[in-house]
């Protein structure tokens, strides 16, 4: 027996902009969703809720969420399966499902919330915040290089332009050479030792309440997570998973992430045929391949009430855009740049 609308459990981590999300979605007659950014469940909990026929497929990388994600599943009745993976590999892990079969493989809806969860910052032993003490891990999932590996064994130049590029911390050299000559009287294993380390050259800008080594923390933690490409590949994949008339909605948390999807979406709906210094333009006589075309007039912004309410979500950005009929189009090497660190350029980095 399905449950109804309204019945769905409470989440116990509210997601940001969550109805701005549902709007944008359009959920009522849609069959199959896909949130590839699982991690609390809270999107796939208010869709579920939303709309009483939905079947959502949610994805998560962290074994923990998807653990955690047991209950949810039970009291959805069927309507819920939790798929362990990275969502830049959404569309193949659809297919694996089965689930978009009477759609011919195709989702109505795709959700993205980008970047780490309130759930993996409150937990020391993952190693995402520096304001609880632990090892210096920042994996979302379980496998790969942590942190710790990154900072104790990477050169200076590729320290200084991860938090850099990453992180957009102009202390960046500063604090690189910093990290190299501290790991000479020894490893560097804890969120405090690497906190202490950059707030000795970082100073705390007054009145902002942000701690210094913020910036390098986020640096370290997209690098560690590829989160950026990941991003890019995930704006690809739901753009193939998506059938004509599916929407997409993507939230972002700070510039780098919504640079991407901004250029995706204007590239898709043949709105960057200008160019720009980030995505160049069309050749002469090109014509552009509408795969999207606009839900929302540039970027949702959070409400006083919400920020006020939820601090996490000031910086927050949703964009979503519908599934025209166009055939998906080869990946957009343009975007691609937009997750990579620059080429060094005659052996010199920043």
């Amino acid at each position: 027996m399905k449950r109804p609308a309204g019945q769905v459990p409470a989440a116990p981590h509210i997601p940001v902009l969550l109805d701005e999300v549902i709007a944008a979605l359009a959920l009522p007659g849609a069959a199959l969703a896909v949130d590839g950014t699982f991690g609390a469940g809270g999107y796939t909990r208010a869709m579920l809720a939303a709309e009483p026929e939905l079947r959502v497929v949610a994805i998560d990388r962290d074994p923990s969420a998807i653990a955690a994600g047991a209950g949810l599943v039970a009291e959805a009745c069927g309507r819920l399966r939790l798929v362990p993976g990275r969502f830049g590999d959404l569309d193949a892990l659809l297919a694996d499902t089965g689930e978009g079969e009477t759609s011919g493989g195709l989702a109505d809806r795709v959700v993205l919330d980008i970047g780490v969860s309130s759930m993996q910052l409150d937990q020391p032993e993952r190693g995402f915040s520096f304001r609880h003490d632990g090892p210096l891990d920042m994996r979302m999932g379980a496998d790969g290089p942590s942190a710790a590996d990154i900072v104790n064994e990477a050169e200076e130049a590729v320290l200084a332009d991860i938090v850099y590029h990453y992180g957009e911390e102009r202390r960046a050299r500063a604090v690189a050479r910093t990290i190299i000559e501290a790991r000479r009287r020894g490893r560097i294993e804890t969120t405090a030792q690497l906190a202490d380390l950059v707030a000795g050259v970082v100073r705390a800008e007054p009145g902002s309440g942000i701690h210094p080594a913020t910036r390098t923390f986020q640096g370290l933690r997209i690098a560690v997570n590829d989160e950026l490409g990941e991003l890019v590949r995930a704006l690809h994949a739901a753009e193939r998973a998506l059938r004509p008339g599916g929407r997409l909605a993507v939230v972002t948390f700070h510039s780098l992430e919504d640079r991407i999807v901004k250029q995706f979406f204007a590239a898709r709906s043949g709105r960057s045929s200008q160019g720009s210094r980030h995505l160049p333009g069309a050749l002469p006589g090109d014509v552009p391949v509408r795969s999207f075309q606009p839900v929302t007039k540039g970027p949702i912004l959070p409400g006083e009430a919400e920020t006020a309410r939820n601090p996490r979500a000031r910086s927050a950005k949703l964009r979503a855009a519908e599934r025209t009929a166009a055939p998906a189009p080869a990946p957009l090497d343009a975007i691609r740049t937009l997750a990579s660190l620059p080429e060094p350029r005659g052996g010199a980095r920043r």
